[in-house]
């Protein structure tokens, strides 16, 4: 992995920012370089949220993500919107709850996250640390370890082990 340019997009309240922060982090820890920005504005009361991180073995010099390697998506709105301008070469992960749409991607990768979240942790609101578990193992961007510090810095205190059973459901989704 020279560069990787990741884009999450979901409704304000999954906690996308969030997810790309400790993306960022983990890949710091990791000794790679990253970037995080994110999008604020209606999408703090439910609309459309975008986040994205840049990580890299190279110094970063544009701080902005110009061709998308890697989307996620978690709703409807945000798959429709994102996923119909990608590239060939980017990978999208979906909920599987989503609707597939035409994309010129050839790497799509379907995942329960929400339902992960909702059903088997057993709290909806882990469903961006399922997703955090979910990117690192299909992408590899940093050891589990280095991820499990990153999520422990940004998570309320008494959470951790709804968190980390999160965060290992997640890796368990891909295989």
């Amino acid at each position: 992995m020279d560069r990787m340019e990741l884009r999450l997009t979901g409704s304000g309240g999954q906690g996308v920012i969030l997810a790309t922060i400790i993306l960022a982090e983990a890949a710091l820890y990791s000794g790679k370089n990253a970037v995080q920005s994110q999008s604020y504005g209606p999408e703090a009361r439910g609309g459309m949220c975008k986040a994205e991180v840049i990580i890299s073995e190279d110094e970063i010099g544009f701080t902005k993500v110009m061709k998308p390697t890697f989307l996620l998506a978690l709703t409807q709105e945000s798959l429709n919107k994102f996923g119909a301008t990608v590239d060939e070469n980017c990978v999208i992960m979906m909920d599987d709850s989503l609707v597939e749409i035409e994309t010129k991607a050839k790497n799509v990768i379907k995942a329960p996250i929400l339902a992960t979240a909702r059903e088997k942790v057993g709290k909806a609101f882990t469903a961006n640390i399922v997703a955090v578990g979910a990117i690192n193992k299909a992408l590899g961007l940093a050891s589990f370890e280095n991820l499990k510090e990153a999520v422990m810095g940004h998570i309320p205190a008494g959470t951790e082990e709804i968190n980390i059973k999160a965060l290992e459901m997640g890796n368990d989704l891909i295989k």
